[in-house]
Protein backbone atom coordinates (compact mmCIF):
# COMPACT_ATOMS: atom_id res chain seq x y z
CA UNK A 1 0.00 0.00 0.00
CA UNK A 2 1.16 3.57 -0.82
CA UNK A 3 0.67 5.98 2.15
CA UNK A 4 -0.19 9.64 1.31
CA UNK A 5 -0.19 10.75 4.90
CA UNK A 6 2.80 12.89 4.29
CA UNK A 7 1.00 14.28 1.50
CA UNK A 8 -2.20 14.87 3.68
CA UNK A 9 0.16 16.58 6.65
CA UNK A 10 2.25 18.63 3.66
CA UNK A 11 -1.15 20.16 2.40
CA UNK A 12 -2.58 21.14 5.79
CA UNK A 13 -3.48 24.66 6.30
CA UNK A 14 -3.94 24.81 2.45
CA UNK A 15 -6.79 25.25 0.11
CA UNK A 16 -6.17 21.50 -0.96
CA UNK A 17 -6.06 20.17 2.47
CA UNK A 18 -10.21 19.00 2.44
CA UNK A 19 -9.25 17.04 -0.94
CA UNK A 20 -6.29 15.48 0.63
CA UNK A 21 -8.31 13.92 3.32
CA UNK A 22 -9.85 11.98 0.90
CA UNK A 23 -7.18 11.27 -1.40
CA UNK A 24 -5.83 7.67 0.65
CA UNK A 25 -9.55 6.07 -0.26
CA UNK A 26 -9.71 7.46 -3.63
CA UNK A 27 -5.52 6.20 -4.26
CA UNK A 28 -6.82 2.45 -2.75
CA UNK A 29 -10.01 2.39 -4.93
CA UNK A 30 -8.44 2.26 -8.04
CA UNK A 31 -5.32 0.19 -6.53
CA UNK A 32 -7.87 -2.39 -6.33
CA UNK A 33 -8.95 -2.23 -9.56
CA UNK A 34 -5.43 -2.37 -10.93
CA UNK A 35 -3.77 -3.04 -14.13
CA UNK A 36 -2.84 -6.98 -15.53
CA UNK A 37 0.75 -5.58 -15.78
CA UNK A 38 0.75 -4.46 -12.04
CA UNK A 39 2.63 -7.73 -9.83
CA UNK A 40 5.06 -8.31 -12.96
CA UNK A 41 6.16 -4.11 -12.28
CA UNK A 42 5.44 -4.63 -8.53
CA UNK A 43 8.38 -7.89 -9.10
CA UNK A 44 10.74 -5.36 -11.03
CA UNK A 45 10.57 -2.07 -8.23
CA UNK A 46 10.36 -4.92 -5.00
CA UNK A 47 14.32 -6.35 -7.65
CA UNK A 48 16.00 -2.84 -6.92
CA UNK A 49 18.77 -2.81 -3.97
CA UNK A 50 18.31 -1.39 -0.96
CA UNK A 51 20.28 1.57 -1.27
CA UNK A 52 20.94 4.86 0.30
CA UNK A 53 22.36 7.84 -2.22
CA UNK A 54 25.01 9.84 -1.20
CA UNK A 55 24.67 12.42 -3.77
CA UNK A 56 21.32 13.29 -5.25
CA UNK A 57 21.50 15.97 -7.93
CA UNK A 58 17.93 17.43 -9.28
CA UNK A 59 18.92 20.76 -10.18
CA UNK A 60 21.05 20.56 -13.23
CA UNK A 61 20.20 16.65 -13.91
CA UNK A 62 18.74 13.56 -12.35
CA UNK A 63 21.57 11.89 -10.75
CA UNK A 64 21.08 9.36 -7.79
CA UNK A 65 25.45 8.36 -6.78
CA UNK A 66 26.03 5.84 -3.98
CA UNK A 67 29.05 3.66 -3.13
CA UNK A 68 27.94 -0.13 -5.06
CA UNK A 69 30.08 -2.71 -6.63
CA UNK A 70 29.06 -4.09 -10.36
CA UNK A 71 26.89 -6.71 -8.86
CA UNK A 72 24.67 -3.80 -7.48
CA UNK A 73 24.42 -1.95 -10.68
CA UNK A 74 23.87 -4.96 -12.88
CA UNK A 75 20.73 -5.79 -10.58
CA UNK A 76 19.70 -2.07 -10.50
CA UNK A 77 19.73 -1.95 -14.78
CA UNK A 78 17.87 -5.64 -14.71
CA UNK A 79 15.28 -4.21 -12.28
CA UNK A 80 14.81 -0.48 -13.94
CA UNK A 81 14.99 -2.51 -18.02
CA UNK A 82 11.73 -4.77 -15.97
CA UNK A 83 9.88 -1.11 -16.05
CA UNK A 84 10.22 -0.75 -19.67
CA UNK A 85 9.62 0.86 -21.91
CA UNK A 86 10.93 4.14 -20.44
CA UNK A 87 9.66 7.49 -22.00
CA UNK A 88 10.65 10.57 -20.77
CA UNK A 89 14.21 11.15 -18.83
CA UNK A 90 16.83 10.35 -18.69
CA UNK A 91 17.70 9.39 -15.53
CA UNK A 92 21.39 8.11 -14.05
CA UNK A 93 20.72 6.14 -11.27
CA UNK A 94 23.72 4.88 -9.46
CA UNK A 95 25.82 5.00 -12.39
CA UNK A 96 23.12 3.16 -14.56
CA UNK A 97 21.97 5.97 -17.51
CA UNK A 98 18.47 5.15 -18.21
CA UNK A 99 18.87 6.30 -21.93
CA UNK A 100 14.79 7.03 -22.61
CA UNK A 101 12.89 7.53 -25.47
CA UNK A 102 12.59 11.63 -24.97
CA UNK A 103 15.59 13.92 -24.04
CA UNK A 104 13.36 15.62 -21.56
CA UNK A 105 16.10 16.94 -20.03
CA UNK A 106 16.65 19.49 -23.60
CA UNK A 107 13.06 20.18 -22.99
CA UNK A 108 13.25 21.54 -19.31
CA UNK A 109 16.50 23.80 -19.95
CA UNK A 110 14.40 25.33 -22.89
CA UNK A 111 11.79 26.42 -20.48
CA UNK A 112 13.16 26.36 -17.16
CA UNK A 113 14.56 29.73 -17.33
CA UNK A 114 11.42 31.31 -18.11
CA UNK A 115 9.56 30.20 -14.49
CA UNK A 116 9.93 30.84 -11.32
CA UNK A 117 9.12 27.71 -9.40
CA UNK A 118 10.24 28.87 -5.55
CA UNK A 119 8.08 28.12 -2.82
CA UNK A 120 5.31 27.04 -5.08
CA UNK A 121 2.97 23.85 -4.94
CA UNK A 122 2.78 22.32 -8.35
CA UNK A 123 0.29 20.35 -10.35
CA UNK A 124 1.42 18.41 -13.41
CA UNK A 125 -1.40 17.46 -15.30
CA UNK A 126 -0.68 14.23 -17.68
CA UNK A 127 3.11 13.97 -15.31
CA UNK A 128 4.23 10.99 -17.37
CA UNK A 129 6.97 9.31 -15.00
CA UNK A 130 7.55 12.01 -13.31
CA UNK A 131 10.49 12.81 -14.41
CA UNK A 132 9.84 16.71 -14.44
CA UNK A 133 8.10 16.97 -11.39
CA UNK A 134 12.09 15.97 -9.64
CA UNK A 135 13.42 18.61 -11.66
CA UNK A 136 10.79 21.23 -10.41
CA UNK A 137 11.53 20.08 -6.78
CA UNK A 138 15.01 20.86 -8.06
CA UNK A 139 13.98 24.04 -9.47
CA UNK A 140 12.68 24.69 -5.72
CA UNK A 141 8.92 24.15 -5.90
CA UNK A 142 7.80 23.49 -2.13
CA UNK A 143 5.68 20.44 -3.78
CA UNK A 144 4.79 19.07 -6.62
CA UNK A 145 1.78 16.97 -7.49
CA UNK A 146 1.62 14.83 -10.38
CA UNK A 147 -1.89 12.94 -11.87
CA UNK A 148 -1.25 10.69 -15.14
CA UNK A 149 -3.68 7.24 -15.54
CA UNK A 150 -0.82 5.48 -16.99
CA UNK A 151 0.03 2.57 -14.34
CA UNK A 152 3.60 1.68 -15.38
CA UNK A 153 4.18 5.42 -15.59
CA UNK A 154 3.07 5.35 -11.93
CA UNK A 155 5.55 2.34 -11.34
CA UNK A 156 8.58 4.25 -12.80
CA UNK A 157 7.92 6.78 -10.43
CA UNK A 158 8.11 4.74 -7.63
CA UNK A 159 10.87 3.58 -8.68
CA UNK A 160 12.70 6.98 -8.03
CA UNK A 161 10.99 7.56 -4.90
CA UNK A 162 11.97 4.43 -3.62
CA UNK A 163 15.39 6.22 -3.16
CA UNK A 164 13.73 9.84 -2.43
CA UNK A 165 10.98 8.66 0.02
CA UNK A 166 11.16 12.18 2.32
CA UNK A 167 11.04 15.10 -0.95
CA UNK A 168 7.52 15.72 -1.16
CA UNK A 169 6.15 14.40 -4.62
CA UNK A 170 3.41 12.63 -5.00
CA UNK A 171 2.46 10.46 -8.04
CA UNK A 172 -1.62 9.58 -8.40
CA UNK A 173 -3.00 7.63 -10.91
CA UNK A 174 -5.76 9.64 -11.47
CA UNK A 175 -6.86 11.57 -14.86
CA UNK A 176 -7.49 15.17 -14.67
CA UNK A 177 -11.30 14.73 -14.60
CA UNK A 178 -11.34 12.91 -11.15
CA UNK A 179 -9.70 16.10 -9.29
CA UNK A 180 -12.47 18.16 -7.86
CA UNK A 181 -14.19 21.05 -9.46
CA UNK A 182 -12.83 24.23 -8.61
CA UNK A 183 -9.88 22.97 -6.69
CA UNK A 184 -8.04 26.73 -6.92
CA UNK A 185 -5.01 25.46 -4.50
CA UNK A 186 -1.90 25.58 -6.90
CA UNK A 187 0.34 28.11 -7.77
CA UNK A 188 1.60 26.69 -10.67
CA UNK A 189 -0.39 24.01 -13.31
CA UNK A 190 1.30 22.35 -15.70
CA UNK A 191 -0.01 20.64 -19.29
CA UNK A 192 2.51 18.92 -21.42
CA UNK A 193 1.90 16.73 -24.24
CA UNK A 194 -1.68 16.80 -23.07
CA UNK A 195 -3.85 19.41 -25.48
CA UNK A 196 -3.47 17.66 -28.38
CA UNK A 197 -5.24 14.71 -27.50
CA UNK A 198 -7.95 17.00 -26.11
CA UNK A 199 -11.72 16.66 -27.97
CA UNK A 200 -12.27 20.51 -26.67
CA UNK A 201 -9.23 21.91 -26.02
CA UNK A 202 -10.80 24.88 -24.49
CA UNK A 203 -12.27 22.84 -21.91
CA UNK A 204 -9.41 21.55 -20.53
CA UNK A 205 -7.82 25.01 -20.09
CA UNK A 206 -10.98 26.09 -18.29
CA UNK A 207 -10.53 22.50 -16.23
CA UNK A 208 -6.76 23.54 -15.48
CA UNK A 209 -7.69 27.19 -14.88
CA UNK A 210 -9.82 25.85 -12.06
CA UNK A 211 -6.78 24.50 -10.35
CA UNK A 212 -5.06 27.24 -10.09
CA UNK A 213 -5.19 30.13 -7.06
CA UNK A 214 -5.67 33.56 -8.11
CA UNK A 215 -2.59 34.87 -9.40
CA UNK A 216 -1.47 31.49 -10.13
CA UNK A 217 -0.01 30.58 -13.48
CA UNK A 218 -0.42 28.01 -16.44
CA UNK A 219 2.58 26.42 -18.34
CA UNK A 220 0.97 25.14 -21.41
CA UNK A 221 3.40 22.47 -23.80
CA UNK A 222 1.42 21.57 -26.77
CA UNK A 223 2.19 21.09 -30.42
CA UNK A 224 2.03 23.89 -33.01
CA UNK A 225 2.28 24.84 -36.62
CA UNK A 226 2.60 28.12 -38.20
CA UNK A 227 0.12 30.30 -38.96
CA UNK A 228 -1.63 32.98 -37.97
CA UNK A 229 -4.68 33.79 -35.33
CA UNK A 230 -6.89 31.71 -37.43
CA UNK A 231 -4.75 28.96 -38.76
CA UNK A 232 -5.92 25.37 -36.80
CA UNK A 233 -4.95 21.89 -38.31
CA UNK A 234 -7.14 19.27 -37.42
CA UNK A 235 -5.98 15.83 -38.69
CA UNK A 236 -8.18 14.12 -40.95
CA UNK A 237 -7.67 10.52 -38.99
CA UNK A 238 -4.04 10.03 -37.76
CA UNK A 239 -0.86 12.37 -37.06
CA UNK A 240 2.72 11.15 -37.10
CA UNK A 241 0.80 7.79 -36.29
CA UNK A 242 -1.00 9.09 -33.58
CA UNK A 243 -4.86 8.23 -33.36
CA UNK A 244 -5.71 10.59 -30.93
CA UNK A 245 -4.70 14.09 -32.07
CA UNK A 246 -7.43 16.54 -32.54
CA UNK A 247 -6.51 20.12 -32.82
CA UNK A 248 -2.88 21.58 -33.82
CA UNK A 249 -3.04 25.75 -33.83
CA UNK A 250 -0.79 28.49 -34.63
CA UNK A 251 0.59 29.93 -31.68
CA UNK A 252 -1.34 33.18 -31.88
CA UNK A 253 -4.76 30.73 -31.98
CA UNK A 254 -3.10 29.41 -28.70
CA UNK A 255 -2.79 32.00 -27.15
CA UNK A 256 -6.07 33.94 -28.04
CA UNK A 257 -7.70 30.08 -26.86
CA UNK A 258 -5.83 31.24 -23.21
CA UNK A 259 -7.04 34.61 -23.05
CA UNK A 260 -10.68 33.43 -24.11
CA UNK A 261 -10.62 30.89 -21.77
CA UNK A 262 -9.75 33.80 -19.43
CA UNK A 263 -5.49 33.64 -18.91
CA UNK A 264 -4.18 37.19 -18.62
CA UNK A 265 -0.49 38.27 -19.41
CA UNK A 266 -0.38 34.98 -21.95
CA UNK A 267 3.14 34.69 -23.69
CA UNK A 268 4.70 32.01 -25.77
CA UNK A 269 8.75 31.46 -24.46
CA UNK A 270 9.62 28.61 -26.52
CA UNK A 271 9.00 27.15 -29.70
CA UNK A 272 11.56 24.33 -31.35
CA UNK A 273 11.09 21.72 -33.84
CA UNK A 274 11.22 17.88 -32.41
CA UNK A 275 14.34 16.30 -34.00
CA UNK A 276 15.24 12.91 -33.79
CA UNK A 277 17.92 13.88 -31.26
CA UNK A 278 15.25 14.57 -28.75
CA UNK A 279 12.78 11.43 -29.58
CA UNK A 280 14.21 8.26 -30.46
CA UNK A 281 14.72 4.97 -30.02
CA UNK A 282 16.76 3.33 -27.58
CA UNK A 283 17.43 -0.03 -25.64
CA UNK A 284 15.19 1.36 -23.03
CA UNK A 285 12.57 2.12 -25.40
CA UNK A 286 12.29 -0.17 -27.94
CA UNK A 287 9.16 0.40 -30.09
CA UNK A 288 8.78 3.01 -32.99
CA UNK A 289 9.60 6.45 -32.45
CA UNK A 290 9.85 9.48 -34.32
CA UNK A 291 11.99 8.08 -37.35
CA UNK A 292 9.03 6.14 -38.02
CA UNK A 293 7.00 8.83 -37.97
CA UNK A 294 8.40 11.39 -40.52
CA UNK A 295 8.84 11.27 -44.33
CA UNK A 296 12.12 9.18 -44.77
CA UNK A 297 12.96 11.84 -47.79
CA UNK A 298 11.72 15.04 -45.77
CA UNK A 299 11.71 15.48 -42.27
CA UNK A 300 9.91 18.66 -42.33
CA UNK A 301 6.45 16.71 -42.97
CA UNK A 302 5.02 13.55 -41.13
CA UNK A 303 4.21 10.07 -42.66
CA UNK A 304 1.32 11.42 -43.51
CA UNK A 305 2.01 14.88 -45.05
CA UNK A 306 1.38 17.10 -42.59
CA UNK A 307 3.84 19.50 -41.01
CA UNK A 308 6.30 17.62 -38.54
CA UNK A 309 5.90 18.07 -35.02
CA UNK A 310 6.85 21.62 -33.43
CA UNK A 311 6.36 22.14 -29.88
CA UNK A 312 5.08 25.75 -28.06
CA UNK A 313 5.50 26.66 -24.23
CA UNK A 314 3.10 29.42 -23.68
CA UNK A 315 2.80 30.66 -19.77
CA UNK A 316 -0.83 32.04 -18.81
CA UNK A 317 -1.80 33.96 -15.31
CA UNK A 318 -5.17 33.36 -13.43
CA UNK A 319 -6.50 36.72 -12.37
Amino acid sequence: MIDLAPLVRRLAGTPLYAWAQGLQAQLDAKMEKGHGDLERWQGALNALPDLTPSRIELKDDFILDADCDDATRAQTRAALMGLSPWRKGPFEVFGVHVDTEWRSDWKWSRMSPHLDLKGKRVLDVGCGNGYYQWRMLGAGADSVIGVDPNWLFFCQFQAMQRYLPNLPAWHLPFTLEDLPARLEGFDTVFSMGVLYHRKSPIDHLLALKDCLVKGGELVLETMVVEGDANQVLVPEDRYSQMRNVWFLPSVPALELWLRRAGFVDVRCVDVSTTTVEEQRGTDWMRFQSLSDFLDPADHSKTVEGLPAPRRAVIVGRKP
